[in-house]
């Protein structure tokens, strides 16, 4: 396989797992944001997983030690760039900011670079045109939890070089993930096509007064068999800063609904603060959320 150094954009929930599973299977990876608070969080959450490797992955010392010295982190575009063989955005996720990235992004990465998108919602037909190199653009998108949830959805345009999906397609595999290879361009791809009406039912159960968050998430949980995790704490994993832009993306698409989830996200968690597991607060209270508890169920 010719990739050997990624570069990562976005040092927040997903790109910070993107970048340590990268890592930990011998690549070598650059963690870019705009900010010094991005990087700051990906640090943290790179500690984090360092113990949870040793602790329930079985993972050594020399193990974590060496995917620790394969990391490193900048503010730097061109920096982060400069040797990258593919890049991963997980920037947040507005067209307007993902369009701005690509469009500085085509000016400073090298040629040989491919470019791909982690975005949940929109297409790389949306922001082709902007990364300077349509053919090295296509989509790569993981799962919340990607050790565990180990799918990488392989997603090009009509654009994309089909050389390029297949290395795509290579990489996902080097890293530990499951190649989900799509045919064609979707929205919300396999993945959220399938959770995303689940997530906006829990909101419209809410925004209706019909039930609570913890409510909802005990009988989704029960139901299937005790699973770990409920549709409002999967919210939380995922951030209400991007359930809120999904929401707010397909109501300029003019979808009454969206448009009513969104308003429903933004007053009741945005505004007041709650962003989800890494705000410490959202539907529930991290780092111990209740639905935690051995009792939650009963």
């Amino acid at each position: 396989m010719k990739i050997k150094n990624v570069t990562i954009a976005g040092g927040g929930t997903l790109g910070s797992q993107i970048a340590w599973q990268t890592a930990f299977m011998g690549f070598n990876v650059i963690v870019y944001d705009a900010f010094d608070k991005g990087l700051e969080t990906s640090k943290n959450f790179h500690k984090q997983f360092a113990e949870l490797f040793s602790s329930t992955r079985r993972a050594s010392n020399e193990e974590i030690d060496a995917t620790l010295s394969r990391l490193s982190y900048t503010t730097n575009l061109a920096d982060a760039v400069r040797d990258a063989d593919i890049i991963s955005e997980s920037i947040p996720e507005n067209m307007e900011i993902k369009k701005g990235f690509y469009e500085e992004l085509a000016k400073v990465a090298p040629e040989k670079t491919i470019f791909t998108t982690n975005s949940s919602t929109t297409l790389p037909s949306d922001y082709a045109k902007y990364t300077g190199r349509p053919e090295k653009f296509l989509a790569l998108h993981f799962a919340n939890g990607i050790w565990d949830s180990n799918v990488g959805e392989v997603m090009g345009h009509s654009g994309t070089d089909p050389k390029v999906y297949n290395q795509v397609v290579e990489f996902a595999e080097a890293i530990g993930m499951v190649p989900i290879k799509l045919k064609k361009e979707q929205p919300g791809y396999v993945l959220n096509s399938l959770l995303l009406p689940l997530l906006f039912s829990a909101v419209d159960l809410l925004k209706n007064g019909v039930s609570d968050h913890e409510t909802i998430d005990k009988t989704w949980m029960i139901i299937n068999n005790k699973v770990t995790i409920g549709p409002c704490a999967t919210m939380d994993v995922i951030g209400l800063q991007t359930m809120y832009n999904i929401a707010d993306h397909w109501s300029k698409m003019g979808d009454a609904a969206m448009a009513e989830r969104a308003a429903y996200i933004k007053k009741e968690m945005l505004d007041k603060g709650k962003l989800g597991l890494s705000s410490g607060k959202g539907f529930y209270e991290y780092p111990n959320p209740k639905y935690a508890d051995p009792d939650f169920l009963k």
